[in-house]
């Protein structure tokens, strides 16, 4: 597996692409597939949100200090997804809200997903050496190993992290 941070962060959205699709195509009766999707959705976003909060938006910003916009704002979209996440994991499938609820955190993750992909991405690739990325997915990867898989409340994080990154 390649170490680029990108192909990493990229290689995730892949996976969460393939779940979106799954569950878009359950049936509106498929309560307990819809389910198990959501967990697997839940966990694969909590971990990537994770490494992205922790290890690739500080490290971009502090090295392409020009993009500090585009990482505040990809913060503002992971914590309305943390959001979603964190109501998603207290419901049933079988709630009346859960299928709209994913199909909203689903619309939030794709165009965040897109953007990445499409704007921000080649602003890092361009800003950032081959060595700098490969650094980068190293310690991504090396994060994920510790992040946590279920949604957690936002201070809760934050311990995850202080502890991950002492």
């Amino acid at each position: 597996m390649s170490t680029d941070a990108i192909t990493v962060l990229k290689d995730d959205h892949k996976q969460l692409r393939g779940v979106f699709r799954d569950f878009e195509k359950a049936g509106p009766n498929a309560h307990q597939a819809k389910g198990q999707l959501v967990d697997r959705m839940l966990e694969l976003l909590t971990v990537h949100t994770f490494i992205e909060n922790e290890i690739m938006y500080p490290e971009v910003r502090a090295m392409l200090p020009h993009l500090e916009g585009d990482v505040l704002e990809s913060y503002e979209e992971h914590h309305v997804a943390d959001v979603l996440c964190v109501e998603l994991s207290l419901m049933k499938p079988t709630d009346e809200r859960f299928d709209a609820k994913t199909r909203v955190l689903i619309e939030n993750v794709r165009h965040h997903m897109d953007e990445e992909e499409q704007d921000w991405f080649p602003k890092v690739r361009a800003g950032l050496s081959r060595s700098e990325l490969s650094e980068i997915g190293a310690r991504l990867l090396q994060a994920k190993k510790a992040a946590p898989r279920r949604p957690q409340q936002p201070g809760a994080l934050k311990k995850v992290a202080d502890a991950l990154l002492a």
